[in-house]
């Protein structure tokens, strides 16, 4: 299976299955020197971890990671890092009927198509759990991103028809609330939004909004490479997200130029911007002001109402899909997005070191 392994200089290959004795990612150019335990992971693997909440799957896993390489005396040592998490609560006995036929919204058919053959356990490769070697290797990135004064903050922004007040906006409220809103009182509503999905036997969707502060400029590249473009690819990877959007997004195609453009002024010496339509990036390069992207999660597709599908011998079934699934998928997807961000930051400014002969003089020049 191709498709893997992403990343250029900071280069990340995940690995394992829903249902296989463990998942785990291999982080190859990281820099050498960075203080790092299994509890700076670990944080971020707590904040997708199943079974938290109400609002998230009763599968029990405590995702607990273990650093096979890489790291020696508390620091990375240069070399590829492996971190694994072991499976330990495995249900596979849950999938078996789904062996003969494709739920709907799911990748069993495209699967049986390119292959002739796919784990069907909890959808293998295609499950939400791939996703554990994303963040861990995010929490790696971010760790370098936060020693350069690059923060990432993801959240939730909206779940079905309930979205946040950016008055009430509150960036520990998102760490706090089930649904990992900023808006206590969004969050209330959701739930309840969510009580009402989960008695009808259904499941919804949302908005995941990541901002992206101390970024400086100049950091991507202005054709195929492009930030906002590299970031997009990052985001649209992870399995549930149907769209992304930068800055204004997919509003700007309503403003008037007037409207759209981000007028230029100095501010304590420095080039700065005094609105930031374009979330941070023009021309695919970043330009210092905030990065703000959106990534756009369909709703969960197992759902336990009765639904019409085929099986393996093109006849046409009705199946009611069993299990334990997450009625919502944008709360434990927060920390996937902003993990995934912080890889193709990273990645893009070891790329950019080479950009400038000064910059190599800098490092090489005696």
């Amino acid at each position: 299976m191709a498709g893997s392994s992403y990343g250029k200089l900071f280069q990340i290959t995940t690995w394992g299955e829903s249902h296989g004795k463990a998942l785990g990612v291999v982080i190859d150019g990281c820099p050498a020197g960075l203080p790092l335990s299994e509890n700076d992971i670990q944080i971020f693997l707590d904040r997708r971890r199943p079974g938290r909440t109400k609002i998230s799957t009763p599968r029990k896993e405590e995702d607990q990671v273990e650093i096979l390489s890489g790291v020696f005396e508390g620091k990375t040592t240069g070399t590829p890092i492996s971190l694994i998490v072991h499976n330990t609560s495995q249900r596979s006995a849950d999938y078996g009927e789904i062996a003969n036929y494709y739920r709907p919204g799911h990748a069993d058919y495209t699967f049986d198509r390119k292959y002739g053959f796919r784990d069907y356990r909890g959808g293998g490769r295609s499950s939400g759990r791939e996703t554990i070697g994303r963040v861990a290797a995010g929490a790696v990135a971010s760790k370098v991103l936060y020693q350069l004064g690059i923060r990432l903050t993801a959240y939730t922004r909206s779940i079905g028809p309930i979205t946040i007040e950016e008055k009430q906006f509150d960036a520990q409220a998102a760490l706090e609330t089930p649904t990992c809103m900023p808006d206590r009182a969004a969050s209330l509503k959701a739930e309840a939004y969510l009580a009402d999905c989960m008695k009808a036997c259904d499941s919804a969707g949302g908005v995941i909004e990541c901002r992206i502060e101390g970024c400086p400029p100049g950091i991507g590249e202005p054709v195929f490479d492009k930030l906002d473009a590299a970031l997009s690819k990052a985001i649209m990877s992870i399995g549930a997200v149907k769209a992304v959007e930068i800055g204004d997004g997919i509003q700007a195609a309503l403003h008037k130029g007037s409207e759209n453009n981000d007028a230029f002024m100095m501010r304590d010496g420095k080039v700065t911007k005094s609105t930031n339509h374009a979330g941070g990036i023009l021309g695919g390069i970043s330009d210092g002001s905030t990065i703000l992207l959106r990534a756009h999660v369909k709703p969960t597709p197992s759902i336990f109402s009765t639904q019409q599908t085929v099986n393996r011998q093109g006849e046409e079934i009705e199946i009611a899909i069993k299990g334990r699934h997450d009625p919502v998928i944008v709360p434990r997807a927060v920390v996937v997005v902003e993990s995934m961000a912080a890889i193709t930051l990273l990645d893009a400014l070891l790329v950019n070191m080479g950009a400038k002969m000064e910059n190599l003089r800098k490092v090489y020049q005696k």
